[in-house]
C-alpha cells in the first residue's frame, strides 16, 4: 500500500511549526484538528500548520511536505491503532472502536492521495471557507534518480 511519510527538505519546518514532525513518520492530512478550532485565536504557527501542515504520526506534529512511499502491510494497522489512540486521548473519541472507525478513514483518505509513484512529494494548502475547511493537494513530482521537480530558486536582486 502507498502512504506518505513526511520529509524535511530543509529547517524550515523547525521553525515554523510548533510541534515538528520527524522525518520519516507516517502521514495523514490531520484536518480534523482544526475542524472545531477559532482562526482568530491561533498563533501565527498555528495558523501555518492549519494552511500547509500534515499530521505525522509519531509526536502528531507537523510536516510541510510528505513524500509518496510504500507503508509495509504490517505497518498500516500500526499507523491507524497510533492514530486511534491519539483521536480518543486527544479528541475525545467516544470509544476505541469510534477511533479506530475514524483512523481508518483518515488512512484509507491519505492512501488515496497517494495514488502517485513512490518518491513523489505532496504539499497540502487549507483554506476556511463558506462550506467549511477546503483542502488543495499540490504534486511535486519526482524527475528520476530520487530528484524532484525545483520548487525554489533563487533570483538575482539586480534586475539589469
Amino acid at each position: 500500500m502507498k502512504f506518505a511519510r513526511t520529509i524535511r527538505l530543509d529547517a524550515s519546518d523547525q521553525n515554523v511549526f510548533d510541534n515538528p514532525a520527524e522525518p520519516g513518520e507516517w502521514a495523514v492530512a490531520g484536518t480534523f484538528e482544526f475542524a472545531d478550532g477559532d482562526p482568530s485565536s491561533w498563533t501565527n504557527k498555528q495558523q501555518l500548520a492549519f494552511k500547509s501542515g500534515w499530521m505525522g504520526l509519531g509526536a502528531f506534529g507537523r510536516s510541510t511536505f510528505v513524500q509518496v512511499a510504500v507503508l509495509p502491510d504490517g505497518q498500516v494497522e500500526e499507523a491507524v491503532r497510533a492514530l486511534a489512540g491519539h483521536l480518543f486521548e486527544r479528541y475525545g473519541a467516544p470509544d476505541m472502536m469510534a477511533a479506530l472507525d475514524a483512523a481508518r478513514g483518515e488512512c484509507d483518505d491519505m492512501a488515496a492521495l497517494c495514488d502517485h509513484p513512490a518518491g513523489t512529494l505532496l504539499a497540502i494548502e487549507r483554506d476556511f471557507t463558506d462550506a467549511g475547511i477546503a483542502e488543495r493537494v499540490r504534486v511535486i513530482p519526482a524527475t528520476g534518480e530520487g530528484q524532484h521537480a525545483r520548487i525554489w530558486g533563487v533570483a538575482d536582486d539586480d534586475p539589469a
